[in-house]
């Protein structure tokens, strides 16, 4: 295998990894404030309620982590919104230690995801890159 193929692509997929992260992320957050996409159980949200809050958090942090701005502060602060909503929502339910019991899963996953973007920043596509070669 060529690694220095797959090496010089390494930022470039980072950064797709970020974006399709984030959106996937942001779509959480636009279904409990807005309604898009239709999730029932969203349906009535209060904005100052926890579940009004992840929502904030999900479009606010999506957004910033989808243009790469601020990405390792923001992926931070998300990695441990994820913690504190895996062991709120899934943990509590049981099989703590067994996210596909307890549906928690994707908690999970967005969390490590997240800690991967602290250490490893936004990629080549992000205006944190940007900024640095100014």
């Amino acid at each position: 295998m060529n690694t220095a193929f797959l090496n010089s692509w390494q930022s470039r997929v980072l950064a797709v990894l970020r974006i399709v992260t984030a959106y996937l992320f942001m779509a959480h957050g636009t279904a409990k404030l807005f309604g898009m996409p239709h999730v029932a159980m969203f349906d009535g949200l209060q904005l100052m309620s926890l579940v009004g809050l992840a929502g904030v958090l999900e479009v606010g942090g999506g957004a910033l982590l989808l243009i790469g701005l601020f990405t390792r502060p923001v992926a931070f602060v998300l990695c441990g919104f994820m913690a504190v909503a895996y062991f709120m929502a899934h943990a509590n339910q049981g099989n703590a230690l067994l996210p596909m019991l307890n549906g928690g899963e994707l908690a999970v996953l967005y969390c490590f995801v997240f800690l991967y973007f602290v250490f490893a920043g936004a990629g080549a596509w992000s205006v944190d890159a940007a900024r640095r070669r100014r």
